[in-house]
């Protein structure tokens, strides 16, 4: 089994390819960050490293056609951009949120089509369904993801086509954001959520290995969010 995971140099898509080492995959993780591809490589062990930017076409092409043909596609690519209230969120940071995570998604997905043979596995968020107040231009993004996946699945078929929707997860994704914030909304999560806790990327990550691996699972989006999405 063959792996590439795009975004695979920290969080979701770092525990991503530890889980599929543990199948005995041969994987290859790409970011844009030499210095982040190098550290994740020293704690992954048995990897190849490619430095890509998901957002270029060529360099996205010079990633898949060194890999050559292999199984799953992980896009883990995400750009953090887009959050805030609606009446004061410029419309900038929002195009530049659904570049960093949408269209650069698209990007590598076109790049990969000619070498790509069993999955490809797309990570959106619950703000595409959880309807929280300051998330309109993240669940626009979100949602403009989710809504590849079902035509997706029918147009690229025999290959198979998901996404996973992950919650609040513990990632390096929070050390953007002010720590007051960040504390804020992990105990908010902590009361609130149906499982009482933040996820842990190994938690997403086991749902990606599963929607990549089961081979009668397409079309599919899976939420791992903790209960984020329900109404309660």
């Amino acid at each position: 089994m063959k792996v590439v995971v795009v975004g695979g140099s920290s969080g979701i898509g770092e525990a991503s390819a530890h889980r599929f080492l543990r199948l005995g995959a041969d994987v290859t993780i790409a970011g844009r960050d030499q210095a982040k591809l190098t550290l994740a490589v020293g704690r992954l062990g048995k990897v190849r490293g490619v430095v890509a930017d998901g957002a270029s076409p060529e360099s996205s092409k010079r990633l898949f056609d060194s890999v050559g043909e292999f199984d799953h596609l992980i896009l883990a690519l995400s750009g953090g951009r887009g959050a805030g209230p609606i009446a004061t969120t410029s419309l900038d940071d929002i195009r530049s949120g659904f570049e960093g995570k949408l269209f650069a998604q698209l990007t590598v997905l076109k790049s990969a089509l000619p070498y790509v043979k069993a999955s490809v596995t797309f990570i959106s968020a619950a703000t595409a369904m959880a309807g929280m107040a300051g998330t309109a231009g993240l669940a626009a993004i979100n949602g403009a993801v989710e809504a590849l996946v079902r035509p997706l699945a029918t147009e690229l078929a025999p290959l198979r086509v998901n996404a996973v929707r992950p919650g609040v997860i513990d990632t390096p994704w929070w050390n953007g954001v002010p720590k007051a914030f960040k504390d804020a909304v992990f105990a908010q999560t902590e009361r609130t959520l149906p499982v009482r806790r933040v996820g842990r990327p190994e938690d997403v990550a086991a749902a990606i290995v599963m929607v990549a691996t089961n081979a009668f699972m397409t079309g599919t989006i899976l939420d791992v969010s903790g209960g984020a999405t329900l109404a309660h």
